[in-house]
């Protein structure tokens, strides 16, 4: 959508400094926002998935095709952001047609088509394989035909069969963790090989949305296991919780010794960009990165974690505790994301001057269609429980 003059009009009251005039519109809008966001919840379910497969975490088994099912749904609207940016989104499907290698926005593409099908489709179709060729020998009507042609009409579920989709899932799993790096690494790739935008350049910039990712991820997962489990009225596996609260609380440390070392080496650096970052940091990002991406998405959330873990409390105070825990680091994250890629363009090139973010409302950049797009994946994962169920009673002995 095209600003109009009121929007542009309101737009030069909030300007400070000298701008160049292609400046005062944010070409990177809040679609821009949530595609990050939402690689990064993908890439971090699949990290969880595989402390199950791979390096044997049982206690969290309970959770692994639950994490599984939630990276396919979130993969699915992750591109989505992107497309609805576009001018022309019935053209995306040329970057495959004619793939331009040095264009890092266009290898994208592969690195995405390359994740959902060879990774996280085949594992979940190898992991769901057995079950769902028992489940159509039961059942009958428009459900045995959709579990036999997702089991590709598969009949063999002899033993040998059987271990032989467990091996390869396996495999497909240990291929998938780099893939998973790769898939939202290269997203932090993105931004920090944009030399021009200090902001963004940093080597640190990869890792950190790495990191990132893998926090929120895991935050989620909590936040759906706790849910679903109430839902479904079980209780609670507590192992499980409480790995799922130390993982995250692990990873969360990481993510934010990171971050502190990015901002002590730019300090250090002190290039002459330092003085008008300095200023975005304490005016236009001081409650988005100090207060919410801080404070309430990262150091409450390692201080409420610490206290329930280092203290006896019931294990009910604990449950809500890592739940909010887990929702202040939704917030926290998606703040990340929002003082990067938004932050990162609301300073001139010039570094004398500031500009500001106006949100629409309605429009392909707007509010609604934003939170459309963040919504979709939860009907789609939802969709997913109902067709491929996850919890452990539904699989076949």
């Amino acid at each position: 959508m095209e600003p109009t003059t009121h929007h542009l009009y309101s737009l030069f009251h909030e300007i400070s400094g000298y701008i160049y005039p292609n400046e005062i519109e944010l070409h990177w809008k809040l679609l821009i926002v949530i595609y990050p966001y939402l690689t990064g919840l993908v890439a971090g379910a699949f990290i969880l998935a595989s402390l199950v497969k791979v390096f044997n975490v049982q206690q969290l088994k309970p959770t692994y095709r639950m994490s599984l099912l939630t990276a396919l749904a979130f993969l699915i609207a992750a591109p989505l952001p992107l497309l609805a940016h576009l001018g022309h989104p019935e053209k995306s499907y040329e970057i495959f047609l004619t793939p331009n290698t040095t264009s890092a926005m266009a290898m994208f593409g592969f690195v995405y088509a390359w994740y959902l099908g060879a990774v996280l489709l085949l594992e979940i179709w190898l992991d769901y394989r057995r079950d769902l060729v028992l489940w159509a020998r039961k059942e009958k009507g428009v459900k045995k035909w959709l579990h036999k042609a997702l089991s590709l009409f598969s009949v063999d579920i002899y033993d040998k069969a059987v271990r032989f989709d467990k091996k390869f899932v396996k495999i497909i799993t240990i291929i998938g963790i780099p893939s998973a790096f790769l898939l939202h690494g290269y997203v932090g790739f993105l931004f920090g090989s944009i030399k021009a935008n200090p902001w963004w350049s940093s080597v640190l910039m990869p890792i950190v949305f790495l990191f990132s990712a893998i926090v929120s991820g895991i935050a989620l997962m909590l936040i759906i296991y706790m849910i679903v489990t109430m839902m479904k009225e079980r209780t609670v596996d507590r192992a499980c919780l409480e790995k799922l609260a130390s993982f995250m609380f692990y990873a969360m440390i990481v993510d934010f010794s990171l971050e502190i070392l990015d901002f002590m080496h730019r300090i250090y650096e002190s290039e002459e960009s330092i003085k008008i970052l300095a200023e975005l940091v304490s005016g236009k990002l001081f409650v988005s990165l100090i207060v919410i991406q801080l404070l309430i998405g990262m150091i409450i959330p390692l201080m409420a974690i610490a206290g329930a873990k280092l203290f006896k409390i019931p294990f009910e105070l604990k449950k809500i505790v890592y739940f909010v825990s887990a929702l202040l680091v939704q917030f926290g994250i998606f703040s990340t994301r929002w003082n990067v890629v938004i932050g990162g363009q609301l300073f001139s090139k010039s570094f004398r001057g500031l500009t500001a973010y106006k949100m629409e409302f309605l429009g392909l950049e707007g509010l609604m269609v934003s939170l459309a797009i963040m919504i979709l994946p939860l009907f789609i994962l939802w969709f997913l429980f109902k067709v491929l169920p996850p919890w452990d009673d539904a699989r076949n002995p």
